[in-house]
């Protein structure tokens, strides 16, 4: 069986590759109440293809909001809109390529486009610096006050990984 791709995730693959020859600023420290932040972020999957591979995703983006209504744009290292997802209770959207996507929540929005799980509410605690602990995922805010997360789900599969670099 092939693997299925959403367009936003081939949006994301070949970002990968730009992104990987860019240089990336230090981050300053950041503000634990803020509601926006912005940056780069990667995920990885592993095995994300049927051959073994890993999947991985990475771009620059916006993020506003929380876990209830917010707004996440992904950048191409140009800068232009690589995909742009919104939500609010009921309801989130995924706009990439001149087309739309319908999901019952940002959870669901997720899983369509990365193909696993992605703790929302959790990641807008580690966001915020909170340490919030979730059955399968481990966070490591050791370098927060520099800008990166990393969090890592082992159980269930696929073990994955997000990586976020906060801009100021």
């Amino acid at each position: 069986m092939k693997p299925r791709l959403g367009v936003s995730a081939y949006a994301l693959v070949c970002a990968v590759l730009l992104i990987t020859a860019c240089a990336a600023p230090t981050p300053a420290p950041l503000l634990v109440n803020a509601a926006f932040w912005h940056g780069r972020l990667a995920l990885r999957i592993e095995p994300g293809l049927p051959d073994g591979t890993p999947q991985a995703f990475s771009a620059g983006f916006e993020l506003s909001g929380n876990a209830q209504s917010g707004t996440l744009t992904l950048l191409t290292p140009l800068g232009s809109t690589a995909a742009a997802m919104t939500w609010s209770p009921g309801a989130a959207s995924l706009r990439s390529n001149g087309e739309a996507r319908q999901f019952d929540s940002l959870d669901a929005l997720l899983r369509g486009a990365v193909g696993t799980d992605v703790p929302v509410v959790a990641l807008f605690a580690w966001l915020r610096g909170e340490a919030m602990t979730l059955t399968g995922w481990s966070a490591d805010l050791s370098q927060y006050a520099s800008g990166r997360i990393t969090a890592r789900r082992l159980q269930p599969a696929p073990a994955t990984e997000l990586t976020l670099l906060l801009e100021p």
